[in-house]
This record gives structure tokens, sequence and C-alpha cells, in this order.
């Protein structure tokens, strides 16, 4: 068998950005499988080195969990759900929505990412460091972006009040942030920034969409429910504070 086709149990790297936003060393461990008690005691030592690990427990794994739970001081912060959509159907894009590659900076975009669940204000030692701003700083550093796109909606004053950030990676759309201005909700606006970039996406050859959300999220889960997203995933996520 090619080495290169067997998958590692574990990956561990550097978070630079995160490292450099809220002030502490952040590194991010993904647990792809169950580990075993050598794999995670190779694991858990370089856990020592930073003040900060993300530890995501890929499909909830019970066996990676016990390990967590019985060597180390993490919490459960997050439990990530994720769906995927087959395109099948391909819906015109309605006339008050427009799609934007290397959008230019749009404070009104900024204004409506108030996202009531994250787990950046949720875990209190990530809130006192900024917590609140990571999703602004997100979509500001997403503009000028040749490899991010926007679907934006617009009212009768030509206002935005919805939009969805997407990206391609491996022939998949990945959709990273929906929002819509919480003055407009429930008038189907976020139905019709999924169906165009359904349209987008068919028109760039791309037939699977994928999303991810919060477990405590449950309009947004059943959003996507609603637009025949298929749950496929389910992902523990841990904080490991070493202050």
């Amino acid at each position: 068998m090619d080495k290169s086709s067997i998958e590692s149990p574990a990956s561990f790297y550097n978070l630079e950005w995160d490292t450099e936003f809220f002030g502490v060393t952040c590194a991010k461990a993904i647990l792809k499988k169950p580990l075993k008690q050598n794999e995670w005691n190779d694991l858990k030592e370089r856990f020592k080195d930073y003040q900060f690990v993300s530890i995501e427990n890929r499909n909830s794994e019970p066996e990676n969990a016990q390990f967590i739970g019985k060597d180390t001081s993490a919490f459960l912060a997050d439990v990530n759900i994720q769906f995927i959509k087959k395109i099948q159907d391909v819906y015109e894009i309605p006339k008050n929505l427009v799609v934007h590659q290397a959008l230019k900076r749009n404070d009104q975009i900024i204004n409506i990412a108030d996202f009531q669940f994250s787990k950046f204000t949720e875990d209190k030692e990530l809130a006192k460091r900024g917590g609140e701003k990571v999703y602004q700083q997100w979509l500001m550093n997403s503009f000028e972006k040749q490899d991010k796109f926007y679907v934006l909606s617009f009212d009768e004053n030509v206002e935005t009040n919805g939009f969805l950030l997407h990206s391609y990676s491996d022939n998949v759309c990945v959709i990273e942030l929906i929002a819509v201005s919480q003055n407009t909700t429930k008038s189907g606006i976020g139905t019709s920034l999924f169906r165009a970039v359904e349209y987008a996406a068919h028109n760039r050859g791309v037939n699977i969409i994928k999303v991810g959300t919060q477990v405590r999220n449950t309009a947004a889960i059943n959003f996507y429910h609603k637009v025949n997203c298929k749950q496929v995933e389910s992902h523990q996520v841990y904080h490991l504070w070493n202050l």
C-alpha cells in the first residue's frame, strides 16, 4: 500500500493567526480516528508547549473523548454539525441578489454579522481576549480576496440585508458565513441566498455544497434541513487552557 494513502490518526499544527489575535500561543489538534494509548501520549506531550489548544474529536469518537476527559482539563466548547447538499435543482438568482468575487470592504456586511452562537464568546478566556470581534475580522480578511465570494441581498432601498460568504476547495463549495439582518428575519432571504450559491456553484461545475454550524444553533440546523442539506458529521471541539 502507498504510504501516502495511509492517513495519520491525528494532525497537530500552530494557529498563527489565533496566536496573534488572542495574544496567547495557540495550536489545534484534529483527532481523525480512535487513538492508541501511545499515539495519545505523544499528542498530549505537544499540548504542554501552548497556552491554548483546540482539540477537534472527529465524529465524536468515545475513546478519544475518554482520553481527553481523563488526562486533561479541557472542556467541551462546541459540537460542530456538518451538512452536505448535492446540487440537483438549479435556481435562477433573484434580481435583488448579486454574486461578487473579491468584494471590496462593505461595512453593512460587517454590521449584519451578529452571530449569537460562537465558541469565541462562550469560552470566557477567548471572550475577554476579543472573541466577539473574530467574525468581524474574518469578514475583513475576506474582502478583496480572489478566492472569496459573496452573495449579497438588497432591500428596496438598495441596502444590504443579507450575505453569504463562500469559497471553493477540492471541487466543493464551502459556505463560510451566512447572515440576515435582524430587521428582516423570516422573510425568505436566507433561502434566496442559499439558492443563489447553488446557482453560482453549478455554473462553476461544482455540485456539492458543504456547511457547518453549532449543535446549539437549532435555527441554523432547521434552516439547512429546510434547504435539503443532509447532516453527515458531528465533531466535538474541546478547549484546553494552560495558563
